[in-house]
């Protein structure tokens, strides 16, 4: 029996966490690769914690209780995890279980001094390292104290700190067992981690050493600075040697204590260059066997290394995969479409089967590799213009690579660089029928799609999805339609560019663009006015919308007085713009007529906020702005030298953008036009699929990529495993925060404004929307939170067209993300709010409540409050 219950390190590999935990297979896995040394030792397997739970059937009444509490409830999690750990510290080791473990004591030498250290089955995993989650306890001496010990270390998993750590990853406390891990104690004299990738900048090609004197645990605690060794391509490029005055060190009758270092070997470097160059290929050797970067705790005895800890370093942005070994620079799609949240495969691959340009993925994010555009010296002068107009930390973390001198290879210029900083460009005529022409076009393109999908299914869907994604492509790459969107925003660039020189005037085209007709994005934020002036009169209905918690809400007004024309109102809304959500670029996410609940708050703050007729004259006083800053600016220019020629100039420059900027939002409204119609036919064939038992649910289609769910409905058959593992991974990439620039190293780059023209202590950004503003902060995550009161500024990570709605009851706006003409810059300019984008952490700088001024002229925001 002793088999079930103790397992030799040697026996053991990766494979059998849920035997050994994650410690100790790894521990396993590493006492099995050739060259690298790990202290002896055994493992108590789970199925002897399994056993002690099963003495004490008060821990399941117990269980169900901490299961109910909520993750912030810090009392009552303490109190049930306490009494949990006294239960289990109080059950006698059954005699079969204690036998099996000194008898592994006798086989190795009971008299000596062992680590005993906790290995629960969800710890140093890919996706969550759980890492200091369980105890550890150090230089026990002598069977009966390490029998103690191993009751500890099971009794450890129901630490405050564990206990919260699963509750808010949402880990059942129930499917998490504790196997335990015994190995003969390392005397070291220094001891310390070693991160195969730089933790800080996440480079695969560097490694960081940490190191101090004696036992890790000084290191690890806290207790002592370390010495900080940074080594390249097997050199060490950085060393930062601390003054080192404790350590940690085992005592002969056992634990530990600390000691003072002498002052001559205080700041004596801990290693010498060639251990660290050395530890460091031994870390590439277990790196090489996991297959992913590792955090690795080592000890040194006798000038030799003992690794005593690997996990996988679960911080890092993954790398998008490549063909060739060669140097890559990749510039994220999400921080110019505003969703920087993880997509899921399906949700990747469709954007990847319909996008104009070849996108990589990496971390649930799409990526564009824009090494080819920055090889080419004339290719990157205007690739880096084209970028720095939109966002400005992109193109200054492009040049923090470029720098570098030879990470980018130069080649041979093969084309033309990107268009000319100024100059008014002539390509298609100031036409206002050409945005009439484009639209009906796409409109009938969609008409077509819906009406020929509806007759398919089984794999011939998916032939006839592949024919679509290329009518699709076609509609986009339409060269009519780029003109229209490029002649709209260099006829900003101009105006502002133009307006600064001759009148000294930031962006002047901010107000010009005021009201632009058929912008079909600030369309539905006015129109949702609209909706919210039929519901104000009916306080039945409003009262009824307080109460709403769920989707059905539209079966039940017409019970209502008012109510069916309520429904009509919001029906007829959903039918134009119910394709529409948060995150739309994933196919994957909750549409509006899928969620109609996620408009509800939208709407009562429009009702609470508004008097009826509100979008009308919010339309119309706009454009009465724009009318009257173009006769200002006219006036302007006409006294200046050559006055007549700059205001006809200009003239014709405001016309362009009054004919073309509000066609900038429709491309992206046709896509996700066709992207509803795509997933309602897809989740009919995964209703049929969940029929036929092949999947669970029908969102289980969600983690497969569009190949793999049309080989499922052609075979009928799914790999549920394949399905689960997905999961995991979309669940860790959540917790990612995404690079703007990503090298093929795996660096991510931030890029920094570098300006000096903002007051101390002010948040940088990027200047979209001309005016300053100030108010309260309503830092809002989620849409449904929006809860508004006059004067507010919206702080959120980023605004796609799904967060338009809002901002007709705003007065300023602040993004984390986004660029002069991203989506939310073009609606905030549209409707007059004072904006900056681009401001890295500001949901975390600013507090929701604070008041704050925003400067959206310059690019800042101050904290006033």
């Amino acid at each position: 029996m002793s088999e079930q219950y103790v397992r030799g390190l040697q026996d053991l590999d990766e494979t059998q966490v849920g035997i050994v935990g994650g410690k100790g297979a790894h521990l396993g896995a590493l006492s099995r690769i050739g060259g690298v040394r790990v202290p002896a030792g055994f493992c108590v397997t789970t199925d002897a914690f399994r056993r002690i739970v099963a003495e004490a059937p008060s821990i399941d009444d117990r269980l169900d209780q901490l299961s109910r509490l909520n993750p912030d409830d810090r009392e009552g999690i303490r109190a049930l995890s306490a009494e949990i750990r006294r239960t289990l510290e109080g059950i006698v080791v059954p005699d079969d279980v204690a036998a099996a473990i000194t008898r592994a004591l006798a086989a190795l030498d009971e008299r000596a001094a062992y680590a005993v250290r906790s290995s629960a089955t969800a710890e140093d995993l890919p996706t969550a390292s759980f890492a200091g989650q369980q105890d550890t306890y150090l230089n026990v001496v002598g069977p009966a104290a390490i029998l103690q010990h191993v009751s500890r270390c099971w009794a450890s998993l129901f630490t405050e700190r564990a206990v919260t750590y699963r509750q808010r990853n949402g880990i059942d406390h129930r499917t998490v067992h504790m196997a335990v891990v015994v190995q003969q104690m390392a005397f070291p004299q220094a001891a310390g981690v070693l991160f195969t990738a730089d933790p800080v900048t996440s480079n695969r090609k560097v490694a960081r050493v940490e190191a101090s004197f004696g036992l890790g645990e000084a290191l690890v605690s806290g207790l002592v600075n370390a010495d900080a060794y940074t080594v390249r391509d097997g050199v060490i490029v950085d060393k930062a040697i601390a003054t080192k005055r404790l350590a940690i060190h085992a005592l002969p009758t056992g634990g530990t204590a600390e000691q003072a270092i002498s002052s001559d070997r205080q700041e004596q470097p801990t290693l010498t260059d060639e251990q660290v160059v050395r530890l460091v290929r031994l870390g590439r050797r277990i790196e090489a066997h996991f297959g992913r970067p590792q955090d690795i705790e080592w000890c040194l005895v006798d000038d030799d290394f003992q690794i005593v800890q690997s996990r996988p370093i679960t911080t890092l942005f993954p790398v998008p995969e490549t063909s060739d070994a060669g140097n890559h620079v990749y510039v994220s799609v999400g921080h110019q479409q505003m969703m920087t949240d993880a997509m899921k495969p399906l949700g990747v691959s469709m954007w990847q089967l319909t996008a104009m340009a070849p996108m990589h993925e990496a971390g649930g994010r799409l990526f564009v590799d824009a090494t080819p555009r920055l090889a080419s010296p004339a290719g990157r002068a205007g690739f880096l213009d084209l970028v720095g107009r939109g966002d400005p930390l992109i193109r200054d973390a492009l040049e923090t690579v470029l720098d570098r001198g030879d990470f980018i290879p130069t080649l041979p210029d093969a084309a033309p660089g990107g268009p000319p900083a100024s100059g008014a460009p002539a390509q298609i005529e100031n036409d206002p029928g050409i945005v009439t022409e484009l639209i009906e076009r796409s409109q009938a393109s969609i008409a077509a799609l819906r009406s020929d999908i509806r007759t398919k299914s089984g794999p011939g869907l998916f032939d006839f999805l592949l024919e679509a994604f290329q009518e699709h492509k076609r509609v986009l790459a339409d060269p009519l339609s780029i003109q229209a969107i490029m002649a709209g925003m260099e006829a900003t660039w101009w105006l502002n560019d133009q307006l600064q020189e001759w009148l000294g005037e930031k962006n002047a085209a901010d107000t010009l663009t005021l009201s632009a007709p058929g912008n079909i994005t600030s369309e539905m934020g006015l129109a949702l006015l609209d909706v919210a002036d039929v519901i104000r009169p009916h306080p039945e209905v409003v009262a009824f919308l307080q109460e709403v918690e769920d989707d059905g809400f539209l079966d039940e007004l017409p019970k209502l007085a008012g109510g069916g024309e309520a429904r009509d109102a919001i029906e007829a809304y959903l039918d134009r713009y119910g394709m529409r959500c948060v995150g739309e670029i994933d196919i994957t996410r909750p549409r509006w007529s899928e969620r109609p609940a996620t408009l509800v708050p939208l709407l009562l703050d429009n009702i609470k906020l508004f008097e009826p007729g509100a979008a009308e004259r919010r339309f119309e006083q706009g454009r009465q702005e724009a009318r009257k800053k173009q006769e200002d600016v006219l006036e302007l220019l006409r006294a200046l030298p050559d006055g007549e020629q700059k205001a006809a100039e200009a003239k014709r420059m405001i016309d362009r953008v009054r004919t073309f900027i509000g066609y900038r939002e429709y491309p992206k409204y046709g896509i996700v036009s066709r992207y509803f119609i795509y997933k309602q036919a897809l989740l009919d064939e995964a209703e049929r699929l969940v029929q036929a038992n092949v999947l669970r649910e029908r969102e289980d289609i969600f983690y497969l990529t569009f190949q793999e769910l049309h080989d499922v409905v052609r075979t009928n058959q799914a790999d549920d495993q394949l399905i689960q593992r997905r999961k995991e991974a979309f669940r860790s990439y959540q917790a990612l925060t995404p690079p703007r620039v990503l090298t093929s190293e795996g660096e991510g780059i931030t890029g920094a404004y570098r300006r000096d023209d903002v007051p101390t202590g002010a948040l940088v950004g990027l200047p979209v929307s001309n005016g300053i503003v100030e108010g309260r902060a309503r830092v809002i995550l989620d849409l449904t939170e929006a809860d508004l009161e006059p004067g507010d500024i919206l702080v959120t990570a980023y605004t796609d067209p799904s967060w338009s709605p809002l901002f007709v009851a705003i007065e300023g706006l602040v993004t984390e993300v986004g660029g002069l003409m991203t989506h939310g810059a073009v609606i905030a300019r549209e409707y007059g709010l004072p904006a900056v984008v681009g401001v890295e952490h500001a949901t975390k700088l600013i507090r929701d409540g604070q008041r704050i001024r925003v400067h959206g002229t310059d690019g800042y925001v101050q904290i006033l409050s």
